[in-house]
């Protein structure tokens, strides 16, 4: 079987493929579900009704998890720089819209290379080894910039070639996708079909690709969807990125949903955020109360005090009094930090000298990147020991 990836109906009629078994989809997620459910599948041809950098995202997502099976791409104009970045992610051949025999022929070369490569080199598995950290940004009281700290924290992870993926798990308020101003086209709702066989290709698919080296996995956009995602969906997904990221931060709702205790199982690392003010204090002594009865432990977890230079009658010796733990980080406060979410550009990308930048990036090298193993996730003595119900 052939995939024909390609919107008009009527447009699909006018290709004719080698394999008379052609099974046509819309658009380029619906093929990677279609990639998921027919593992021997072989060849994915991509229609010129698909945009052109949707289909090389696809090429590019599919090459690492599934060599053996080939892209053709078809263009209504083919010139030397749509060629040229095509071949480089991975897509075997791209000819011009029309032309029936370049279009058999690119086809019949496809099959054969792989083929070639079946005989040679196996097929990875479908859930890669999961190597990757996955830190979890939680403040038990809105307002205290959670959001804000989880998109710096992932843009600076991302440094050094690192691969980083944000994960916007506040199903029915997330605000990842407009602080960064970018357009949600898929959203973490778009993986329910996907639920008890999700493997990088699927996922990939629900990426929003944001800056080199990171990626955003949405919340959804539609009122109603949060209700939608089971908690055991987000496990799948959560494991999945951990197997294609170096880093997966997941950003929080200010509650603990059994969505935000399956991440916190999973994760390396917490940061747990504060502000100077006897509310959000009070809510993080709860946190670390909660954190210490699931065993948790305490060694994962980092306490950062956001605008911890706000004149409000607290010092720092209160706050840690108060919440009966060491400060990891002091995050002053600035109103360059506003001005750069209402610009859509994280402050360690708009003004990387400023002390909020500094402060972030000096939280990631001291506690996320020489912190808890990444082998030792925090599930591992986390609430299946303290004797909550196991999954």
């Amino acid at each position: 079987m052939t995939i024909l990836c390609e919107p008009d109906a009527a447009a699909a009629e006018e290709h004719v493929l080698p394999d008379g078994n052609v099974r046509r989809v819309d658009n380029v997620w619906d093929a990677a579900r279609l990639l998921s459910a027919e593992p021997a599948e072989l060849l994915v041809v991509i229609g010129p009704n698909v945009p052109t950098a949707e289909a090389l995202r696809f090429a590019e997502a599919l090459r690492p998890v599934r060599p053996a099976a080939g892209v053709v791409l078809v263009r209504a104009r083919v010139d030397v720089v749509m060629l040229t970045e095509a071949l480089r992610v991975g897509v075997r051949d791209v000819v011009p819209a029309g032309d029936q025999a370049a279009l058999a022929e690119a086809c019949r070369r496809s099959l054969e290379t792989s083929q070639g490569l079946l005989g040679s080199v196996p097929e990875p598995p479908a859930q890669p080894e999961a190597t990757g950290r996955i830190v979890t940004v939680f403040a038990a009281k809105g307002g205290c910039g959670k959001t804000t700290l989880a998109i710096n924290l992932a843009v600076a992870l991302a440094k050094d070639r690192r691969r980083v993926c944000l994960v916007d798990l506040d199903l029915a308020f997330g605000d990842v996708a407009i602080s960064v101003q970018v357009k949600p086209a898929r959203t973490i709702i778009d993986a329910l079909p996907m639920a008890g066989h999700v493997d990088t290709t699927g996922a990939a698919s629900l990426l929003t690709r944001y800056r080199p080296g990171l990626d955003l996995l949405l919340a959804p956009v539609t009122p109603g969807d949060a209700e939608k995602i089971p908690p055991h969906l987000v496990r799948e997904l959560l494991t999945v990125l951990q197997g294609m990221y170096d880093y997966v931060v997941v950003d929080t709702p200010a509650q603990f949903s059994e969505h935000v205790l399956i991440a916190m199982d999973a994760s390396a690392h917490h940061v747990l955020l504060t502000t100077p003010d006897v509310p959000a204090l009070k809510n993080l002594r709860v946190t670390l109360d909660t954190f210490d009865m699931l065993s948790y432990p305490a060694d994962i977890r980092s306490i950062v005090l956001n605008r911890s230079d706000a004149k409000v009658g607290l010092t720092a010796d209160d706050v840690m009094k108060a919440v009966r733990s060491p400060i990891a980080a002091h995050v002053p406060s600035s109103r360059e930090v506003p001005m750069s979410i209402n610009k859509g550009t994280p402050i360690v990308i708009d003004n990387p000298g400023h002390p909020v930048s500094q402060a972030v990036s000096r939280f990631v090298r001291e506690r996320l990147e020489r912190g808890a193993p990444a082998s030792r996730p925090a599930v591992a003595s986390g609430r299946r020991a303290g004797g909550r119900r196991a999954r």
